[in-house]
């Protein structure tokens, strides 16, 4: 009995009590700005991503300019020699064919008696086989009498001819031949050397 004339006691005591007001405002967490410092090194980082995107931009477009430059000049020459393997299309056949126009020529620059109907044969297939040569382009180097030309002549032997000019071919020994605009076999030839005391002479005469 008194504990629960106590517990009324105790309530009736809370209840007398005034409540107190909640003054306590919550506190608000202001949200911190960031630092300059931190913006500027943002900034920064930014500004040399840019650069490096504008550099490498540059770059990849000289690649393109270059690959492309590359790209023309490979169709160029692609070009270039596929009308080049046209225009001298059968150059080693027709080389390898000079040396039997050449035993052709020997055999009929010897004349005996009685083989003149057995060289007629053979004039017959020389001509034809020079003609087919000529309407495929092929031309002889003419060299006889005119001055030695090292791109087009090969001097195998001199001689010495006061009558003719020095450095002159005197006799050739093995034709060369043309191919279009291509040096298909130079000549042999054998070239004048004159006697320098004469020239000198003959000079001094003038």
């Amino acid at each position: 009995m008194e504990e629960e004339v106590k517990n009324e006691a105790n309530v009736d005591n809370m209840a007398a009590e005034p409540q107190k007001e909640f003054t306590e405002k919550p506190e608000v967490k202001e949200e911190c700005s960031p630092p300059k410092k931190k913006i500027k090194e943002k900034r920064k980082k930014i500004d040399k991503e840019k650069d490096e995107l504008i550099k490498a931009n540059l770059d990849l477009k000289e690649k393109v300019l270059r690959i492309t430059a590359e790209m023309q000049n490979i169709k160029r020459r692609s070009e270039i020699d596929l009308a080049n393997a046209y225009k001298y299309d059968g150059f080693d056949i027709i080389k390898s064919i000079l040396p039997i126009l050449d035993n052709f020529e020997r055999a009929l620059s010897i004349k005996q008696v009685g083989t003149e109907k057995f060289l007629e044969g053979f004039k017959m297939i020389y001509d034809n086989l020079k003609n087919i040569l000529e309407n495929k382009g092929v031309t002889e180097i003419v060299c006889l009498h005119k001055e030695f030309d090292p791109s087009i002549m090969n001097a195998v032997m001199t001689d010495t001819n006061n009558d003719l000019a020095n450095n002159v071919v005197l006799e050739v020994l093995q034709k060369g031949y043309m191919y279009q605009d291509k040096i298909l076999r130079p000549a042999m030839v054998k070239v004048n050397e004159r006697n320098i005391t004469q020239e000198n002479n003959e000079r001094n005469d003038e």
